[in-house]
């Protein structure tokens, strides 16, 4: 087993595989989740529907041995049944690398648990398909990956200087500060031109944590709601929109956010074709962005959201193209 470099790296050899494939999936426990919101367990309903080994764990149960990534967990049924969406066997100890296909699908934060998982399932990428590839997650975080974009994006500065931050926010007056691997919504503050909290809280900020911040001037087509573009291999196939409650600035669904239906406009399009190609060349699958009016703000890499509520406003399956690239990949 030998470590992979970084841009140079060989494409993921594919074995020639019969239709059923052997499939793990790393996610946060499965008891609790919301099956009719949830987009791992969507993936998960159709890789069954279409004859995939369904083994289940939890990032805790990875590990290095000798030599083997490895993982504890179980081999899984689940079905469409509030309060009895998944029946587990027997728990057992598996090699990760004798599978056809892991998921990387916890939740962020993205933090150094997170990352360690990456490396660890960087080590069966000559052998296993894994999605999203875990080089590039960790390399892409999903804040970062945007400032490749700069004529996409609303102007930004990332830092941790409290100087350089007051004079972003001189500049623009009307910012958005957030920790720069936040998720969910956490943490996102809007500062208005008159706004005298920015030295307070950049003093908690920076008292948590040693991590830079990042500060965006606020975009008030917000208030129309912040849509999720959905693609897969590069390719966009379809949006929701995420409209904000009555006073709030953030439209995370996680916080109250309400989903509505809406198209792809020829901006989104636009969008999504700059970006596509590079996300197909880094083996990144499944990718959510976010856009805001004309502008770019966010690439979600680690555990893109939203095919549910896609799926219910216009019959878009995106699971069903998941499984179709993914096993083209394999079969290739």
């Amino acid at each position: 087993m030998t470590a992979r470099a970084g841009p140079s790296r060989k494409k993921v050899p594919i074995r020639r595989q019969a239709l059923s494939l052997k499939v793990a999936i790393q996610m946060d426990p499965i008891g609790p989740i919301d099956i009719t919101a949830d987009s791992t367990f969507r993936i998960m309903i159709e890789a069954q529907a279409r004859g995939h080994e369904l083994f289940y764990y939890t990032p805790d149960k990875l590990a290095f041995q000798e030599g083997k990534v490895t993982a504890r967990g179980w081999p899984v049924t689940v079905q469409m049944v509030e309060g009895d969406h998944y029946t587990l066997r027997d728990e057992t100890e598996v090699d990760l690398s004798t599978y056809d296909v892991v998921w990387l699908r916890q939740d962020p934060p993205f933090d150094m648990g997170y990352i360690t998982t990456t490396h660890l399932l960087d080590m069966i990428a000559d052998t296993t398909l894994v999605v999203n590839d875990p080089f590039w997650v960790r390399n892409y975080p999903e804040k970062l990956l945007v400032l490749n974009f700069p004529d996409l994006t609303p102007p930004t500065t990332i830092a941790r200087d409290l100087d350089t931050i007051k004079a972003f926010k001189a500049k623009h007056g009307d910012v958005i500060l957030k920790p720069l691997y936040g998720n969910g919504g956490a943490g996102v503050f809007r500062l208005g031109p008159d706004d005298k909290n920015l030295s307070s809280l950049h003093e908690l900020f920076t008292g948590i944590n040693r991590e830079p911040l990042i500060v965006q001037k606020f975009l008030p087509d917000v208030s129309n709601g912040d849509k999720r573009v959905i693609l897969v291999d590069g390719e966009p196939v379809g949006a929701i929109n995420r409209v904000p409650q009555k006073g709030e600035t953030r439209s995370n669904m996680h916080v109250g956010g309400r989903p509505e239906k809406i198209g792809l406009s020829a901006r989104d399009l636009e969008i999504c074709a700059a970006i596509g190609p590079l996300l197909r060349e880094k083996g990144q699958i499944f990718v959510g962005i976010d856009v805001i009016g004309d502008y770019l703000t966010e690439i979600n890499v680690t555990s893109p959201t939203g095919i549910q509520e896609l799926e219910r406003f216009d019959g878009t399956n995106t699971a069903e193209k998941l499984w179709e690239a993914i096993e083209a990949k394999r079969s290739a």
